[in-house]
């Protein structure tokens, strides 16, 4: 992917990145095979490549996987979101999973009380937050994207975001080292 980038700015073609992405995978497996080092060299190329770049999410759009994928944070020329997609730090079941064992670890260290029904509800109220958090109504309203498109239209409105970003003049971009 990075070194797709580096050739597509050297030509000067537009980007396009559409995501349905679960985020860069995390644990011991997947740090020892470079996930890091290779998810820091993508966002490397998508941060400093000059050329336009278009985002649609079409599906999940969560954590590393966004940044990546060029998401807000990246300044694409344009950001346009399905309705039916989710866009977050993580998933709500895993996110309420993290979040219940930092709670249970903190209880059991006070040595505070803490009952199945507790765990239940705290888990149960922080899925519904992120599910909530997640939806394309939330992120619009944010200004997070460009706004929610109805699918049937995508190809007509990537066309357009490629009209207006083929009119601007393109600055040469410029990578550092890359240790592939």
């Amino acid at each position: 992917g990075t070194h797709f980038i580096q050739l597509c700015s050297k030509r000067k073609i537009p980007l396009i990145f559409i995501q349905n992405i679960t985020g860069f995978m995390v644990g011991k497996n997947a740090e020892h095979t470079g996930i890091a080092k290779n998810g820091a060299k993508l966002i490397n190329a998508v941060s400093n490549s000059k050329i336009p770049k278009i985002t649609l999410i079409v599906g999940g759009s969560y954590g590393a996987g966004n940044y990546g994928m060029c998401g807000r944070a990246f300044n694409p020329n344009f950001l346009w979101i399905w309705p039916s997609s989710k866009i977050s730090v993580m998933g709500g079941e895993q996110a309420a999973n993290v979040l219940l064992q930092l709670k249970k670890y903190n209880v059991k260290k006070n040595k505070e009380e803490w009952n199945n029904e507790m765990e239940m509800s705290f888990y149960s109220k922080l899925v519904d937050q992120f599910n909530n958090q997640s939806n394309p109504l939330y992120s619009t309203a944010r200004l997070w994207d460009d706004g929610i498109i109805d699918p049937r239209d995508t190809r007509e409105i990537i066309l357009k975001c490629l009209q207006v970003v083929s009119n601007r003049k393109v600055k040469k971009s410029k990578f550092g080292l890359f240790r592939m």
